[in-house]
């Protein structure tokens, strides 16, 4: 099967009429110390082996929401057989479009998510619980810098002391409200290559979850900002609203207490991140791993990051990133 950006394998598993999927995600070893004698991952809090998986996993499936069975898991060499999703998606065509009513799902399931009071701590198997990490301020930074050390990299531009230095001090500033933001679950990867369609499921459970072992305690509005602005599909700006609408309606109706101007304001923060991060990113798949393929989404990446950077929140970084940020090649001005 068709994987993804990591170093994970996935097979189809075929037996009569039944079938399921064989994860191969053997432990990454850790990189170079980069921060404070840490690797990159233990930084950001990337998952190292299948634990987190399979911990969440059982922890959203005892939501009553569709995260793959768990049918036989060795944790020791990385392998799991689990339920197999189908080939159903969320977006349709060529290229690929979101379908209206399965984001709709999509969306209504992390407003339902949301207003959970969700625990810290998952079981993995017995006497072995997870513990999820905070998604704190280093995570979000060193993800930032993903921009200055790989994007400005692969655009020939260097990032001096003092263009990281002021680039640090915005982020900051910015991530102060996101950081007091009620916590909850922070699946991370809320995407459309991520989400499978189930229709012989009912409401939330018709969308099936496939990546989360990432997963966070963070604020809200990154796994909405992840879904609304999909660094590999475009989705319309009109689309985006109706759906950001419908989430606050929904959130709004479970508790009337609910502060949308935050939201707005942290979900405008977060998704800008996002972007900053996946630029790094797809640039760092096209320098170091030869993977040149991901730079055709950067001026997609590029639109969100402006979209987002109008917030009056982030005029500070909209004027950075204007002075010391190219624009990607294909990307209109």
């Amino acid at each position: 099967m068709q994987g993804d950006a990591s170093t994970r394998i996935f097979e189809r598993l075929l037996l009569s009429h039944r079938s399921a999927i064989l994860m191969n995600a053997p432990r990454r070893p850790d990189g170079p110390p980069i921060r404070d004698g840490m690797p990159y991952s233990a930084v950001a809090h990337l998952a190292e082996d299948i634990v987190p998986y399979v911990a969440l996993s059982a922890g959203l499936r005892a939501c009553g929401l569709s995260a793959p069975e768990i049918l036989h898991a060795d944790l020791d060499h990385g392998l799991l057989v689990m339920e197999d999703f189908g080939d159903e998606h969320v977006v349709a065509g060529d290229p690929p479009a979101p379908i209206e009513e399965r984001y709709a799902a999509a969306v209504d399931l992390l407003a339902w998510l949301h207003s959970r009071d969700l625990p810290d701590r998952v079981p993995a198997a017995p006497h072995l619980d997870y513990q999820l990490p905070r998604y704190d301020l280093d995570a979000l930074l060193i993800e930032a810098e993903l921009l200055l050390d790989w994007y400005l990299l692969r655009a020939s531009v260097s990032a001096t002391p003092p263009v990281r230095q002021s680039f640090t001090e915005l982020w900051c500033e910015a991530f102060g409200p996101v950081l007091e933001a009620p916590p909850t679950w922070v699946l991370r990867d809320y995407h459309s290559p991520n989400l499978m369609w189930l229709p012989e499921r009912e409401d939330i459970a018709r969308v099936g979850l496939l990546d989360f072992q990432d997963a966070l305690i963070g604020a809200a509005a990154y796994d909405l900002a992840s879904l609304l602005q999909d660094a590999r599909v475009d989705v319309p700006e009109e689309l985006e609203i109706t759906l950001l609408g419908r989430y606050v309606r929904a959130r709004l109706d479970a508790d009337a207490g609910f502060d949308t101007s935050a939201f707005m304001r942290d979900y405008a923060t977060l998704a800008a991140q996002r972007a900053t991060k996946i630029l790094g990113i797809f640039a760092r798949l096209a320098l170091r791993d030869g993977k040149t393929q991901y730079l055709r989404h950067m001026p997609r990446l590029w639109k969100y990051l402006q979209r987002s950077l109008a917030h009056p929140a982030l005029a500070s970084l909209k004027a950075w990133y204007a002075v010391n940020v190219p624009a990607p090649d294909g990307a209109r001005s």
